[in-house]
């Protein structure tokens, strides 16, 4: 099984000087599945290299035993050190794609055109493919062959307006997950904030937030195997 991750390179949290990247819960959760399922794993950003974490993702009060086994895991940032630019990947070479959230996808990997065509080069080849927490806000451009959101009438999840008012960002995003996913047409489906929630329809696999990342990753394997 080859499972290509897409991280974000994007940094700045809007305007308001702060540091922002992916989430270091949502990649390290689904990482260590993917490893212990045997998957040969491909990191990738839109600019290669090493990505930005967001720092409070590091932070003690977020932290897990997986982030911690992360950190403490020399080949894991060896690799992360070296993401592959994103224009360099092709589908062809993977089983499956999964993207991680935090915040900066919003910025960067919602609107980069190959990583748009990325993903619907997947859903074309019937490839299943997962997003966790913000990342599926990256789908909001993406469409079928047909030219109608890729969302619409699918089931999914993603982070919730009510968490990311409780993380106090609501202002500062370029564009609410829900809402956004919701305007394209999609079937909205959420538990309480901060609960784990996976949602699977056909090809698309969501996950609403990072508890969730490792779940997701975990019903992606299971997907891929049947």
């Amino acid at each position: 099984m080859k499972v290509l991750v897409v991280l974000t390179s994007h940094d700045q949290l809007g305007t308001t000087g702060r540091k922002t990247g992916f989430w270091l819960e949502e990649l390290a959760a689904p990482y260590y599945e993917f490893r212990e399922s045997g998957a040969e794993i491909t990191l990738a950003s839109p600019k290669g290299g090493q990505p930005p974490l967001d720092p409070k993702s590091d932070e003690p009060s977020f932290q897990t035993e997986l982030t911690k086994r992360f950190n403490l895991d020399e080949d894991a940032k060896g690799q992360l050190a070296k993401t592959v630019r994103l224009d360099t990947v092709k589908q062809e070479d993977f089983d499956t794609v999964f993207y991680p959230g935090g915040h900066g996808p919003m910025w960067d990997l919602a609107e980069d055109p190959t990583s748009i065509k990325l993903i619907e080069s997947f859903l074309a080849a019937g490839k299943t493919i997962a997003l966790v927490c913000h990342a599926p806000g990256v789908l909001h451009r993406v469409k079928n062959p047909d030219g109608t959101p890729v969302v619409n009438g699918r089931h999914v999840t993603g982070f919730t307006n009510g968490e990311e008012e409780g993380v106090g960002l609501t202002t500062v995003v370029p564009f609410l997950v829900e809402n956004e996913l919701l305007d394209q047409g999609a079937i909205f489906e959420k538990v309480k904030d901060w609960g784990v929630h996976t949602v699977t329809d056909g090809q698309l696999i969501t996950g609403q937030n990072p508890a969730s990342s490792g779940p997701t990753a975990k019903v992606l394997i299971a997907a891929l195997r049947t």
